[in-house]
């Protein structure tokens, strides 16, 4: 492992030490990863911006030696979009290796899912006649809407289910129109045996049964008329809609599971909020369903990849970065100390940076990771959350401790939910986190009474500075917001039908924003 990285530093080095970057931080003195620390301070997307930014509008050679061809898109933490720069020498060495690993799992454990083009529903592929490009030329995309073999050479790179009926939909639609598009591919993929859904993004495989009942009725028109969208396409299938249709009669609720009998795999990120919520999800979509995790990924890079069926780690992409890591309860500067890979411990949690031949360099990511095992020395990682705290009076909390806490008490109380967000209220003077839940069947109010008790009590568990505010009274014990089983998909549909890429509407656990918690609960912040 120790070997790899070091070839892997001296490689990204070599290549860019006459870019204007490598220049600055005199890429040609650096031997070792200890030269590349006190050369290079850890930096974010912020810091990049300047290079990038000039980068995009046409400028050479100022981060990579090669020019970029394509800009992923990114919102991150803040929504912002972001332009990763992508090019030739970096898809080669670091993404793709890395990509064709992570189909592995799904395509050996289910090979029959790639003996026809429509056993797979790819909800994330989402091609663009005409992207957006920036000052340069070049594509400004999300990772799921480039065609890898027209613009890198690789025609083995298109992913599953990218060559189904619905992938290019035969009718017009606008750009940003998500949901019509999403309702279009759903409408088709009725008719097909439909064998894996493909999401990386865990919500918008959540948001398939709800979308197959809010359409239901649209959906069971189009089959048997023969249209799409209201538009004539293809023969009329009354057999198929009145199948349907008895379908729907007799089980009451439509899932998954009796459109497509025969799913077997989801696949998709399985940790953070989602694992709260993926065995409910899962039995909609049949027994014995199985979810197989997606790489730990970013679109600035790769970080692990699953080789096995590992319910929620992947082993550390050694080959594809320099890769360092902070202490997750640590707060990240320029000059932070840094562990190699070698140095991780099973069990804790960490800041993940890395320096890579595409142009970023010892850049913090913004993701934490915890380390479940070794596998022949490699950390097996699992993404724990994005690296933003829930810090309203010193409390500190990271995502990854709040979903423990809360399958703590899930698991104490056998109650299910479908997702869960939270928040700081100032009430009467004092501060408290209010967890809207949306349960996945009924709730009690002594079953909540109770589970809102030992909550509080996983809470003051997992994060000592919590339980220190709870202590002094700074915070005081958290109260809960029973919502509508669907209020969650309601609220990922309205975010979709603003113009939000379904990729980029994911699962939020801290949102503080006061219009968009009204617009999940549908009450006022206090």
């Amino acid at each position: 492992m120790r070997g790899q990285q070091q070839r892997v530093l001296a490689d990204l080095v070599d290549f860019n030490s006459g870019t204007e970057f490598g220049k600055q931080y005199g890429f040609d003195r650096i031997r070792d990863i200890d030269d590349l620390r006190k050369a290079v301070p850890i930096q974010d997307y912020a810091a990049h911006a300047p290079l990038i930014e000039r980068t995009a509008a046409g400028e050479p050679n100022l981060l990579t030696a090669d020019r970029p061809v394509v800009y992923f898109t990114s919102s991150g933490s803040t929504g912002a979009h972001k332009k990763i720069p992508i090019t030739p020498r970096f898809m080669r060495t670091t993404f793709f290796p890395f990509y064709y690993a992570a189909w592995a799992p799904l395509l050996e454990s289910f090979p029959d899912i790639a003996q026809r083009p429509d056993a797979v529903l790819n909800l994330k592929h989402d091609p663009l006649s005409a992207p957006p490009t920036t000052a340069d030329g070049q594509p400004h995309v999300g990772a799921s809407q480039v065609d890898f073999g027209e613009k890198f050479g690789e025609p083995l790179s298109a992913e599953l289910g990218t060559a189904a009926p619905w992938a290019t939909l035969p009718v017009d639609v606008a750009p940003d129109d998500h949901l019509e598009k999403m309702y279009l591919r759903l409408r088709l993929a009725v008719q097909s045996d439909v064998r894996c859904l493909i999401g990386i993004n865990p919500a918008m495989i959540a948001a398939v049964p709800y979308q197959l009942e809010l359409w239901w009725d649209r959906i069971v028109r189009d089959v048997r008329d023969g249209t799409l969208g209201g538009v004539p396409y293809g023969s009329p299938d009354p057999h198929r809609a009145a199948e349907l249709e008895r379908l729907a009669a007799y089980f009451g609720v439509v899932n998954p599971s009796q459109v497509w009998p025969r799913v077997r795999a989801l696949f998709g990120w399985t940790t953070g909020v989602a694992s709260l919520y993926l065995p409910a999800l899962r039995e909609r979509f049949g027994a014995g369903v199985q979810a197989l995790p997606a790489p730990v990924a970013a679109s600035e890079g790769p970080v692990g990849v699953p080789l096995d069926r590992h319910g929620s780690a992947g082993s550390l992409v050694v080959s594809a970065a320099v890769y360092e890591f902070v202490d997750a309860d640590a707060d990240l500067a320029p000059d932070t100390q840094t562990l190699l890979p070698h140095e991780l411990e099973v069990g804790r949690e960490y800041h993940v940076i890395f320096s890579h031949v595409g142009g970023l360099y010892r850049y913090a990511v913004g993701d934490v990771i915890r380390v479940e095992d070794l596998v022949d020395g490699v950390p097996r990682v699992a993404y724990a959350g994005r690296a933003n705290r829930s810090d309203a009076v010193g409390e500190r909390l990271r995502e990854s401790q709040v979903v423990r806490a809360l399958r703590t008490a899930l698991d104490a109380t056998g109650l299910g939910i479908s997702n869960v967000a939270c928040r700081v209220e100032r009430q009467a003077g004092a501060s408290h986190y209010v967890f809207a839940v949306a349960p996945h069947t009924s709730w009690q109010a002594a079953e909540s009474s109770r589970f809102a008790v030992l909550l509080d009590a996983a809470l003051q568990r997992e994060s000592a500075d919590y339980r220190r505010a709870r202590a002094d009274r700074r915070l005081c014990a958290p109260a809960l917001r029973l919502l509508d089983p669907t209020a969650f998909h309601q609220d990922w549909h309205a975010a979709v039908g603003s113009g939000i890429r379904p990729t980029q509407v994911k699962d939020r656990l801290f949102r503080q924003d006061d219009r968009l918690w009204q617009r999940l609960t549908g009450t006022t912040p206090a």
